[in-house]
């Protein structure tokens, strides 16, 4: 593909290779799938010739994402430290250290340039270097150049929050555009071609032109499958036949597959175009023509290419095993993938990439009764573990009932009781809590045969940990005492830890009052000692707690910081759990649009059910409802399924307040009252102040006045109509849309201010009713609503504001955008910065991410 059209993105690289040697830069070039990023950092380097040394790796499109793949292409070039400890299977920390050591050469070496190819099929770990290594290059004489598709990177894509860690200050985004009309009008003249039809077909992008001018006078294909496969069709069969075993290996084939081949065929390819050198190797000219060849192949003809490749690549020393479990399963050998698959699962996982573990693992354990008794309880172990640091609390559930039946078998009294705990925790996680109890009873039965141990121990804090999530403070202190009692008699650290976080947040959630400090020293403890899991755990505690005692102040920096911590770590579980926590205190400061960003981002991840979805739906089902969605039912009731299934207060509870506030809206007061009193009974029993004090307003409010009067003030406050009272606790524990509900309960003033709110929010049902009421008490002057377009939006925005957000969505700049809709700049300005205060946005291609989500986009009047 010839370079047009990017003299100034070079000149820019060029620039930033210079200014590097006061400090490291980063270019991070983006462009979606075929604009030319490869060919423009290749045409880089060479114009740097002597005066960098590059370092070239790249992210491969496998079946499971190599683990730290870039560094390990960069280990082989550089042959020193980084490759020792590379081979010697280091970790995380080690691998880094040695990567920068590897940069901080001698003087005379000329300038490192390190090259990050394909960053968007990057695995966690290779992020996390990007990270770690953006936050200390500043202070060295190096330039990374990083590339992705963004076209292939969607709002919740983790490679984006690794690049928002970059410093701004010495990171350059350089985004990479279609080639303009006259560009590809100039080629086509040359070639003889309909320059409105290869436009048309291409888009301007520079690989689907090049190929298309290359067809060489036959008519046009439809597809970039079609161009490559007639060109392949004019190869001699011996080079065709390399060119088809080139296809089924992502991103390059290495010297040592094609080392057999004759140099001849080689070059046959590579003069037609098919192929071109790389690395030592050959590769397309594009992923996209590599894709288009294998997709091609038969079934049959595409897994003997990867066996024949499979046994070239075992035979290589320091292979990554991650390609070796890629081309054993689609080769279908399944010893292969059992031998391959435990040694990259155990890879992944010493290089924190636990999805990827679990990946490799997953695929081995699917022929692990091929093993020894012992070796497949290991496999099945390992895999469920890191099953369960990623997230997949089912496919670990199902891995560790296999493993207990290993044990079992194997009379191993000790590891079945470890694995009965494990059940436990991850039927949790799933929801089932009748699973979890009856396996938590089962492993400290089966652990009290045999001398106390660790798992014993652990099995105790377990038992802790069930009746503290269930609100059962007393029961988990004493059994929390217990396993820290045992534990620190033989010296567990990590289970001490473990249950001295189940008693502190049965504490903090009892109204201690320095519970909350306890959490906070015992995350600091466990992260010290790298017990990431734990770690995390006191910090997601310390959010949910304050959350549950409705101090929403103090829990929106707790979240944050637990959101940030569970993320660092990949501990995908949390994650996706803390989002939907995170939605529930939006939406009481009334970010709403934040709130729906960030349930919609937990409920589109792999885990759909369980305990993880439960805060994510219930935001969402409860903004629904205030915005009069028909959604509103369904996910209210896929709300209530789900925290059903797990008994526990702080999720049915909830759920129960939010549908009785639901009925309540639609007019429904007597199925509102049977909601709010089937969670109040639970809340009663468990004294949950909180939640006593919120399902006993919302009985009130359905016009039953049987209350326990034991509630939390705030709502004692508005069932005894201090509204005044109410909304100014309300304001002092930050819950804004608390206060409004107060404030929509007092005078005339107070209840325009609360229109004004829910107007702004766009909560039309609740403003609807609020007006309604207002009418029958008897005010005058009630406010009028906002135009029907405007409440119909789900963002809120006026017509004018959805018009912008069309143009901006077409990448309009603010001055195109006022040429088009024959406004003034300074308006244009305006309207962009309400649309991306109502959106809960900070830029324009938040905005864009945002309209795409919530439908909002819309072609403006011509």
């Amino acid at each position: 593909m010839e370079l047009w059209e990017r003299s100034g993105t070079l000149d820019l690289l060029g620039d930033l290779l210079r200014e590097s040697a006061r400090g490291g830069r980063v270019a991070v070039v983006a462009g979606e799938a075929g604009i030319g990023k490869s060919v423009l950092v290749t045409e880089f380097v060479r114009r740097c010739g002597p005066a960098a040394w590059v370092l070239w790796g790249g992210c491969d499109r496998l079946i499971t994402p190599r683990a730290l793949g870039p560094l390990h292409d960069i280990g082989r070039q550089t042959r020193g430290v980084l490759a020792k400890r590379l081979n010697a299977g280091a970790t995380q920390e080690e691998l880094f250290t040695a990567f920068l050591d590897e940069l901080s050469g001698p003087p005379q070496r000329p300038r490192p340039v390190v090259v990050v190819e394909d960053a968007h099929w990057a695995d966690e770990a290779t992020l996390d270097w990007l990270i770690w290594s953006g936050r200390r290059i500043g202070r060295m004489s190096v330039l990374f150049v990083v590339t992705y598709r963004d076209d292939e990177v969607g709002a919740e894509h983790p490679l984006r929050g690794a690049l928002a860690t970059l410093p701004g200050a010495i990171t350059r985004r350089v985004s990479l555009s279609p080639l303009s009309r006259e560009c590809v009008a100039d080629q086509a003249y040359r070639t003889g071609r309909d320059p409105e039809l290869v436009y048309r077909l291409s888009g301007g992008n520079p690989l689907l032109v090049t190929e298309l001018l290359k067809a060489e006078g036959r008519a046009v294909p439809a597809t970039v499958q079609d161009l490559v496969l007639d060109r392949l069709r004019l190869l001699p069969r011996p080079a065709r036949e390399l060119a088809h075993l080139v296809s089924v290996i992502p991103t390059r084939a290495d010297a040592a597959v094609v080392a057999g081949v004759l140099p001849d065929l080689v070059d046959v390819c590579v003069d037609a175009g098919v192929l071109v050198p790389s690395g030592g190797g050959v590769s397309y000219r594009h992923e996209l023509l590599r894709s288009a060849v294998e997709d091609a192949l038969s079934p049959a003809r595409r897994a003997a290419l990867h066996r024949r490749v499979l046994g070239v690549l075992a035979g290589v020393p320091g292979v990554d095993p991650g390609r070796l479990v890629h081309h054993a399963t689609q080769a279908g050998d399944e010893a292969a993938v059992l031998r391959y698959g435990q040694v990259a699962g155990a890879g992944a996982a010493r290089q924190g990439a636990h999805r990827e573990a679990a990946a490799h693992y997953r695929a081995a354990a699917v022929y692990a009764d091929r093993l020894p008794d012992q070796q497949q309880a290991e496999l099945l172990e390992a895999y469920a573990f890191q099953a369960y640091l990623a997230g997949l609390a089912e496919e670990g559930l199902q891995a560790r009932w296999a493993a207990l039946a290993v044990r079992e078998n194997l009379r191993q009294p000790e590891q079945a009781g470890e694995n009965l705990r494990w059940i436990s925790r991850l039927a949790w996680w799933a929801g089932n809590a009748g699973q979890a109890w009856e396996a938590a009873a089962r492993a400290i039965t089966v652990l009290e045969t045999e001398l106390p141990g660790r798992q014993l121990a652990m099995a105790y804090s377990n038992r802790s940990q069930l009746h503290m999530l269930a609100g059962e403070g007393e029961a988990a202190i004493s059994w929390g005492e217990r396993a820290r009692t045992l534990a620190v008699r033989l010296g567990d650290v990590e289970t001490s830890v473990h249950a001295e976080i189940n008693v502190s947040t049965a504490r903090l959630t009892g109204g201690a009052e320095t519970a909350a400090a306890a959490l906070r020293e015992v995350h600091e403890r466990a992260s010290t000692l790298g017990l990431a899991d734990h770690a995390a755990r006191a910090l997601v505690n310390l959010a949910t707690s304050l959350v549950q005692l409705a101090e929403y102040e103090a829990a929106a920096p707790a979240v944050e910081h637990a959101l940030a911590y569970a993320t660092q770590q990949d501990l995908d579980g949390y994650v996706q759990y803390l989002l939907g926590v995170r939605a529930g205190v939006r939406l009481v400061r009334c970010d709403w649009a934040g709130a729906l960003a960030d349930a919609d981002a937990a409920l589109d991840r792999p885990v759909r059910a369980g305990v993880a979805v439960v805060p994510a739906l219930l935001a969402r089902g409860r903004i629904q409802a205030a915005r009069g969605e028909r959604e509103a039912r369904v996910t209210l009731d896929e709300a209530a399924r789900q925290a059903e299934r797990t008994g526990e207060v702080q999720r049915v509870c909830p759920v129960a307040a939010a549908r009785s506030e639901y009925f309540l809206l639609y007019g429904d007061a007597r199925r509102a009252a049977e909601e709010a009193r089937h969670g109040l009974d639970l809340a009663v029993r468990a004294n949950h102040s909180v939640y006593i004090g919120e399902l006993a307003y919302r009985l009130w409010r359905a016009g039953d006045a049987g209350s326990p009067g034991a509630g939390a003030r705030p709502y004692q406050m508005m069932i005894d109509e201090d509204w005044a009272a109410a909304a100014a606790e309300w304001a002092r524990r930050g819950a804004a849309y608390m206060r409004v509900e107060a404030l929509a309960g007092g005078d005339q003033g107070a209840a325009a201010e609360a229109l004004r709110v829910l107007d702004e929010l766009g909560a039309t049902r609740v403003a609807e009713r609020l007006r309604a009421e207002l009418r029958r008490r008897g005010f005058t002057q009630v406010p009028r609503g906002p135009r029907r377009t405007t409440a119909a939006n789900p963002g809120g925005l006026t017509l004018r504001q959805a018009e912008v957000l069309a143009l901006l969505a077409e990448g309009l700049s603010n001055a195109e955008i006022a040429g088009h809709l024959s406004l003034s700049v300074k308006t244009v300005d305006h309207h962009v910065s309400a649309v991306l205060d109502k959106l809960g946005v900070a830029n324009r291609g938040q905005a864009v991410a945002a309209a795409h989500r919530l439908n909002l986009v819309r072609k403006p009047a011509k």
